[in-house]
């Protein structure tokens, strides 16, 4: 799926001379981190990848919320090359395009471009003034997507124009909103690791000369949908200022694209019984426990948010008419102009007689 996703951002930057030049070693609460300043349009800007934002979810973690780092990394993290996408279903064309993507479970890191990291040389009346700071939400379904997909999620050119971009990975499919019921498998797990993101971020992007009461969180499709799970969760308020959504709302979606508390555990219990766990009061550890490969086939039948759920209470609707949402926030909705026709070739399979021409006019 991710090439079918991949013209469809904002910051989109296909042909770009981008010059690699000096390190630079920034002390973040995950450790030491160390990027790579870069000649971007004849302008610097200091790259950083894959910065972990939490523990990694496996084992008894999987299917569970996001652990924030505990204890900052010994070893020098290594920001200069690309880190793992989270784990999905691989489109073949993505993978002749980009064969260096590596898939696992071990997946939250985000990526930080920025104009300048703050240089500790320099006495806080010369240091540069913070700059606003811009999250973003990768699309994808809510089942595929990565940041790592640098054709499209390459956020250095936006940092020319004196921003400080983010862009985090977040898991995706039954990895991130299986539900079962229970504190340990809560659902929706995919939004609260945005949420721990965000919050990294409000803790650590003035290291990266970014200004933590000036954020933005945007996206587009199914980023531009989590944006509007952000403005109706009680969960995130007062972690941002502005939000853009980019051709995705759950405003008017009418409730179609999640499904009920008891919807979700008969999922999760079918998918369970398909993965020879049927022990009725283990199966939930048992899926633990199943080689993520065989979690994927799944993917389809269980990448839905739950409503009713501590990130979710109210459906949007029932939200907006209460005004039970993050109104204090500046709020900008568009769509994408001529996205659709990045999907022709594949709407033209389904539609007789259609043609690519057609579906452009």
């Amino acid at each position: 799926m991710i090439n079918k996703f991949n013209l469809l951002v904002s910051f989109v930057c296909l042909v770009v001379c981008i010059q690699y030049a000096n390190s630079i070693d920034v002390n973040t609460t995950s450790g030491v981190v160390r990027g790579l300043t870069i000649d971007v349009l004849n302008t610097s800007v200091d790259q950083f990848l894959g910065i972990p934002y939490a523990e990694p979810p496996v084992g008894a973690l999987r299917f569970a919320k996001p652990v924030p780092i505990k204890t900052p990394k010994k070893n020098v993290i290594d920001g200069t090359i690309l880190g793992n996408s989270c784990m999905q279903i691989e489109d073949p064309d993505a993978k002749k395009l980009l064969p260096n993507l590596t898939y696992s479970e071990d997946c939250l890191v985000l990526n930080v471009w920025t104009p300048n990291a703050v240089n500790k040389s320099l006495s806080s009346s010369e240091a540069p003034a913070l700059r606003p700071v811009m999250f973003y939400i990768h699309g994808g379904g809510l089942s595929s997507g990565t940041i790592f997909l640098m054709t499209a999620y390459n956020g250095s050119v936006l940092a020319t124009h004196d921003v400080v971009i983010v862009s985090t990975n977040y898991r995706l499919g039954p990895f991130g909103y299986l539900y079962a019921g229970v504190e340990s498998a809560p659902g929706n797990v995919g939004f609260f690791d945005q949420l721990l993101a965000l919050k990294w971020v409000r803790e650590n992007i003035h290291l990266f000369g970014g200004d933590r009461d000036q954020i933005t969180i945007f996206g587009e499709s199914a980023g531009s949908w989590s944006v509007s799970v952000q403005i109706f969760s009680p969960l995130t308020k007062g972690l941002y200022k502005r939000a853009i959504m980019q051709s995705g709302a759950h405003m008017y979606n009418k409730d179609r694209d999640v499904i009920s508390q008891s919807e979700a555990v008969l999922q999760a219990k079918q998918m369970a019984v398909q993965l020879n766990c049927t022990d009725s009061g283990q199966w939930l550890q048992c899926l633990r426990g199943v080689d993520a490969e065989e979690v994927l086939m799944y993917e389809l039948a269980l990448t839905f948010p739950v409503l009713g759920t501590e990130y979710l209470p109210l459906s949007a609707q029932k939200a907006f008419l209460d005004n039970k949402f993050n109104s204090d926030i500046d709020l900008m909705a568009g769509v994408i102009q001529n996205e659709g026709s990045s999907l022709s070739s594949v709407i033209e399979k389904h539609i007789e007689n259609m043609t690519v021409n057609g579906f452009k006019e």
